[in-house]
């Protein structure tokens, strides 16, 4: 391991640690449910990535490989030492044999991708470098490596290509639905591995308080002396749970463009999974191989990620899911439950107030036709 403590560049390591290593580990062991669901799928289609990648002319990965090359730095002894040594260490402690080549992006935006059909390349922008301290890079650059060895790169070029391709054909009514389509299902699965990724990054560096002041980063600036994790974690507590339907809809509006959860959601996920058994079993030693990858059931994985969302809606605060959950437990109400959920604005009934049942008897109703006629005007129309 490469863990010295001396500064380089500006940056200071924090004091020599050893950090252990999963020789052989499978992907698999880290893996998102909804996440390795997909990827077993499409890891099982004979000849699936060898037919994406036969369409690597059409996408843009020679370009960005170019632009890369010519435009940025890349990663190496010489060129941003400090970064080199993390990815190696990311590769060996996750047992990568190749290691993929890293580029610096001149970009105050902070942010890192994984793409590449080929083979894998990194590339973490400026923004970020100057952002972040030694561990808290060090779980960005094990996020990366875990995309590489997950086989996200591939899946995630095939999204940009898509987006781009949705932007030109916006003109075409039919072709920029079937695109969108799939676009969207696309991001679903990449928010999925972003969280996956975050786990890998966690595995590597070995230190959730610098993955979680990392995300805090991500969040609000390198301001970590004005930030409390916990009370950090509290916002995703309060984004799940407040609200009522209406601002549960629009949370799966927020979400849907995005091709990463939000920070705080990201931060809670990766904390419950940090004190998981799961995590613990990995720690000890005892996670899947690689060479057991081929075995993989499709159908156990389909029931593993259904079973995972199953879990997600039965635990959730959030009004909507409860909503979910209480239909697939035979709850009573609907109606006035949905009513109630959306502030009043879906009947007309006041929040929390139920309509007077009609005490009048048959008699005293007056006929339709008995009542005097109404003028439609605009206002009664709405």
């Amino acid at each position: 391991m490469s863990d010295n403590g001396h500064q380089q560049n500006g940056h200071e390591n924090v004091p020599s640690r050893q950090r252990r290593r999963f020789e052989g580990i499978s992907s698999r062991t880290y893996e998102h449910p909804a996440d390795r669901s997909a990827l077993v799928a499409l890891r099982k289609l004979s000849g699936f990535d060898t037919v994406f990648k036969a369409l690597s002319g059409l996408l843009p990965e020679r370009s960005l490989r170019l632009l890369f090359l010519s435009d940025s730095v890349r990663v190496s002894d010489a060129q941003f030492a400090h970064l080199n040594t993390m990815l190696r260490d990311a590769c060996h402690i996750l047992d990568l044999e190749k290691v993929p080549p890293m580029y610096v992006a001149q970009d105050p935006q902070p942010n890192a991708m994984c793409i590449g059909l080929d083979e894998p390349i990194i590339v973490v922008t400026t923004g970020l470098v100057e952002l972040l301290d030694e561990e808290e890079m060090r779980a960005v650059v094990g996020h990366e490596v875990g995309h590489a060895l997950s086989g996200h790169a591939v899946y995630r070029t095939i999204l940009l290509f898509l987006t781009n391709l949705a932007l030109r054909v916006a003109w075409i009514p039919l072709g920029n639905i079937a695109i969108m389509a799939i676009v969207t299902a696309l991001r679903e699965w990449f928010r999925k591995s972003e969280l996956s990724a975050d786990r890998a990054g966690l595995l590597v560096g070995q230190d959730l308080k610098a993955s979680m002041r990392g995300l805090m980063k991500l969040a609000g600036g390198n301001h970590l002396h004005e930030m409390n994790v916990d009370a950090f974690l509290e916002q995703a507590e309060e984004y799940e749970a407040g609200g009522d339907l209406r601002d549960s809809v629009l949370k799966i509006l927020n979400t849907l463009p995005r091709t990463h959860p939000f920070t705080t959601v990201r931060a809670a996920e990766l904390k419950k999974w940090a004190e998981s058994r799961d995590y613990q079993r990995i720690m000890d030693g005892h996670y899947p191989r690689r060479t057991e990858d081929k075995e993989t059931s499709v159908s156990d994985s389909f029931r593993q990620s259904a079973a995972s969302y199953a879990t997600d809606v039965k635990n959730s605060k959030d009004p909507l899911m409860k909503l979910v959950s209480d239909i697939a437990g035979g709850a009573g109400d609907l109606g006035g439950r949905v009513r109630r959920g959306f502030g009043g604005f879906a009947g007309g009934t006041p929040k929390d107030q139920t309509a007077p049942k009609d005490q009048t008897t048959p008699e005293d109703r007056t006929s339709p036709k008995d009542q005097p006629p109404r003028d439609s005007t605009p206002e009664d129309d709405d």
